[in-house]
């Protein structure tokens, strides 16, 4: 189990990379001013995808689950891997997501750390 400082410190790091996430989201113009329906937010399919952009998944589900477990101090998931469907999703945008891979991958590896 680790200390609370490493702990701590990791909080604090996930919390920092969340809002690289969420600013790469808004840079490259994939952050959303509406909110999707309840109905879509509610999908039980992985990523959403039926119902959702990745961004916007990334945005409505994935970002505000990891404020809520950080500002509320709840356990984190121990392992994710998101990556792969970020890769996967952004070959087909316009856009250059590298830096926000570069930043989903640091998320992934952080959580899923020993």
């Amino acid at each position: 189990m680790p200390d609370n400082q490493s702990e701590l410190k990791k909080r604090r790091l996930l919390l920092q990379l969340i809002n690289q996430l969420e600013d790469e989201l808004r840079l490259q113009n994939l952050w959303d001013s509406q909110k999707p329906s309840d109905e879509a937010l509610n999908s039980q399919v992985p990523f959403a995808i039926d119902s959702l952009t990745f961004a916007q998944w990334l945005q409505f589900i994935f970002i505000n689950k990891m404020t809520y477990l950080l500002q509320f101090s709840l356990p984190l998931p121990d392992a994710i891997s998101v990556l792969p469907m970020a890769e996967e999703s952004f070959k087909m945008e316009s856009i250059d997501g590298a830096k926000m891979l570069h930043i989903i991958e640091r998320i992934d590896l952080l959580i899923s750390e020993t």
